[in-house]
C-alpha cells in the first residue's frame, strides 16, 4: 500500500485525493493545508490525518507526496520532500522562476527521488489516444498542431494578481502538449495578445486572449489560441495534421443527444469546466504516478518537462511584451 500525504486541501487537492481513493494500492494517509477547515473536511472524507506540511513530509510512514499547494510554496515544499525520500507529484507550475526550477532539479537528482509535473492532459484518454497514433506514424510526419483552449469565463482579479499571467499560468498545458504532440522541441516563439475580456485583466498587466505560434528546427508548427471566455463552454480542441492525414480530438459535450428540425440540427454544449472535462485524465495521471512509484519505474511527465514548459511561457510572455519572435 502507498501511503500519499496531500499538500493543500483545495479545489485540486480534493481531485487527486478523490482519484486516489479509486486507486487500489493507494491511500490518502495525511493532509495539510494552512486552513484547518479544508484540511479536517478532506481528512474526514478519506480517514486520514492531518499534519502540519513539516510533520507530513517528515513523516516516516509517508511514501509519496502530492503538492497541490500555491505556486509559490512548491519551491520549499519540494526542497523539503526530497531531503525526506518522498515521491512527488508537483502541480504545474513547478514554480514561476527557470532558476528556481533548475535548483529543484539538483535537489530531486541528489536525492534520487521520482518527481512527477502534473500535466494531466496528457493522460486525457483522446490526447493520449492522438499522442500514440502520432507514434504509430498513422499521419506520416507531423507538419502542422492547432491547439484551441478556452475558459468558460476569466478568474477574479485577486487570482490574475498571483498567477504569474496567462501564458505560465493558462497556456503553460497547451505549451506542454505542443511538445508532446510535435515530438521536437520548438526553437522560435511568437505570441500575440489582448484583453479583450475583462479591463480589469489588462489594468494588471496581463492578457486574456492570446495566440502563440512555436515552430520547430525541422520547421514543424504549432499554433495555440487561449481566451479567458467562452459562452458556450470549456472548449478543448486539437488537430495534429501530417504528410499522411489529420488526427482531431473534439470537445466534450455534456451529453451526446442531438435534436434535428426546421432549423436545422442542435447539440448539447461542452462541458462546464476543466473539473468536469478532466475527470478520467486525473485519474489516469495519478494511476500512472502510484504505479510507477510502486514498481519503480520513471515517471512522466518530469520535472525537466516542467522547466520546459516554463522556459516556453517565459518565451511567450516576453514575445508579447516586446512585439518579436523569441529564439530559444
Amino acid at each position: 500500500m502507498l501511503n500519499v500525504g496531500v499538500l493543500g486541501c483545495g479545489r485540486i487537492g480534493r481531485v487527486h485525493a478523490a482519484s486516489l481513493g479509486r486507486i487500489a494500492g493507494a491511500r490518502v494517509a495525511a493532509v495539510a493545508d494552512a486552513q484547518d477547515a479544508a484540511a479536517q473536511a478532506l481528512a474526514a472524507d478519506h480517514g486520514a490525518a492531518v499534519m502540519s506540511s513539516e510533520a507530513l513530509i517528515g513523516a516516516a510512514d509517508i511514501d509519496a507526496v502530492v503538492i497541490g499547494t500555491p505556486t509559490h510554496t512548491h519551491f520549499e515544499l519540494i526542497h523539503a520532500a526530497a531531503r525526506a525520500g518522498k515521491a512527488i507529484l508537483c502541480e504545474k507550475p513547478v514554480d514561476m522562476s527557470a532558476d528556481r526550477i533548475r535548483d529543484c532539479i539538483a535537489a530531486i537528482e541528489t536525492a534520487g527521488v521520482p518527481f512527477m509535473t502534473a500535466f494531466n492532459r496528457r493522460f486525457d484518454p483522446n490526447f493520449a489516444a492522438i499522442g500514440a497514433r502520432i507514434a504509430a506514424g498513422e499521419v506520416g510526419a507531423v507538419e502542422i498542431v492547432t491547439i484551441l483552449s478556452r475558459d468558460p469565463s476569466p478568474p477574479p482579479p485577486a487570482y490574475i494578481e498571483g498567477s504569474g499571467g496567462l501564458f505560465r499560468d493558462m497556456m503553460i498545458h497547451d505549451l506542454d502538449m505542443a511538445r508532446f504532440l510535435l515530438r521536437e522541441e520548438p526553437v522560435s516563439v511568437y505570441a500575440v495578445g489582448a484583453a479583450l475580456v475583462d479591463p480589469a485583466i489588462g489594468a494588471m498587466g496581463d492578457v486574456d486572449t492570446a495566440a502563440v505560434t512555436l515552430t520547430t528546427a525541422s520547421g514543424r508548427i504549432c499554433q495555440i489560441s487561449n481566451s479567458r471566455r467562452a459562452s458556450y463552454g470549456y472548449d478543448q480542441r486539437i488537430e495534429v495534421h501530417g504528410a499522411k492525414g489529420m488526427l482531431r480530438a473534439d470537445n466534450m459535450l455534456r451529453d451526446t443527444v442531438e435534436m434535428a428540425g426546421p432549423e436545422g440540427f442542435c447539440r448539447a454544449p461542452a462541458q462546464a469546466f476543466f473539473l468536469e472535462r478532466y475527470a478520467a485524465a486525473y485519474e489516469a495521471e495519478m494511476r500512472h504516478f502510484v504505479e510507477c512509484v510502486a514498481e519503480g519505474r520513471a515517471v512522466s511527465p518530469g520535472i525537466a518537462d516542467g522547466l520546459c514548459a516554463q522556459l516556453l511561457a517565459d518565451a511567450a510572455d516576453l514575445s508579447w511584451r516586446e512585439g518579436r519572435v523569441v529564439s530559444l
